[in-house]
């Protein structure tokens, strides 16, 4: 929210749509929404649960593309919430073709999660699928939401013209506790295409990146390339702080099982590992 001055203006426009994502989650009658506990996917619950009720369900998806902590906030919003949450277990490591790490990636992945939330919704008897994609996510390479496409899935951020920043400016408004919060992207993200994603990295780079956040950087991101180099990001303005505590980083990130540990001079950007097949994108506000 750093450096954005709102104006009256810009207020009645965000309310606006505001008003018009009710509009939208309304005409869907029954929902299940797509639950990460990340920014969107809260805000997007918060308001299909005041627009719904009891029709509106929180699906999560445990998985070892997730870490715990971030499955455990959901978790916890829902109780808090006093919102229905069904909790599903994915192996997603059983799907080779998945765990080959192809661009597609993250299309096969929705593919295999989004049609096995829909098979429950559909039991349930409800009527729709949302996710929390928002107005930035097009400026982006999101091969993702061609599944979500194919599928069905609706996603109402996007349909109602709300960008990540807006939405951090309602769910502050509306007191949500994720209205600051870092964006998150499943620990997938963290390879480079083509190279293997298995259970043994994904906890080496969740346990690296759940120090330094526990070392106080919020933005960060720890990419692995082969087994043993991990690049760090975090926020431009951390680049110092990050550098300053180098040898207490490089010591226990090789306690992890990493080798060489070496510090993006860039900072974190999202779509980081796209730059390496050629596309640069634009860069979103997440």
């Amino acid at each position: 929210m750093a450096g954005i001055r709102w104006g009256i203006s810009d207020y009645m426009i965000i309310n606006d749509r505001l008003e018009n994502l009710k509009s939208i989650i309304k005409s869907y009658e029954s929902v299940f929404v797509a639950f990460s506990g990340g920014v969107d996917s809260t805000f997007l619950l918060k308001v299909a649960h005041e627009v719904l009720g009891d029709k509106c369900v929180a699906i999560n998806v445990e998985s070892d593309f997730v870490p715990e902590r971030e499955e455990n906030e959901a978790r916890v919003f829902c109780e808090n919430e006093g919102i229905r949450w069904i909790g599903i277990k994915c192996d997603i490591l059983d799907y080779k073709h998945i765990t080959v790490n192809p661009e597609n990636r993250c299309y096969l992945c929705k593919k295999t999660l989004f049609s096995e939330m829909l098979q429950i919704m559909e039991h349930e008897g409800f009527n729709a699928l949302l996710e929390g994609s928002n107005m930035d996510d097009t400026l982006d390479y999101r091969p993702g939401m061609k599944a979500v496409k194919e599928l069905g899935v609706k996603s109402p951020l996007e349909d109602a013209k709300l960008s990540k920043q807006e939405i951090r400016e309602l769910s502050k408004d509306m007191g949500l506790p994720t209205w600051n919060k870092p964006s998150f992207a499943c620990l997938a993200t963290r390879f480079v295409y083509g190279e293997e994603i298995t259970k043994e990295k994904l906890k080496k780079v969740e346990a690296a990146e759940q120090f330094l956040i526990d070392k106080g950087f919020t933005q960060v991101r720890v990419r692995i390339h082969g087994e043993s180099l991990v690049r760090i990001e975090v926020s431009e303005n951390k680049l110092e702080e990050l550098f300053s505590i180098r040898k207490e980083v490089t010591d226990r990130l090789k306690s992890i099982g990493f080798t060489y540990i070496t510090m993006d001079m860039t900072g974190y950007r999202t779509g980081a590992m796209n730059e390496v097949r050629g596309y640069y994108g634009k860069k979103t506000i997440s």
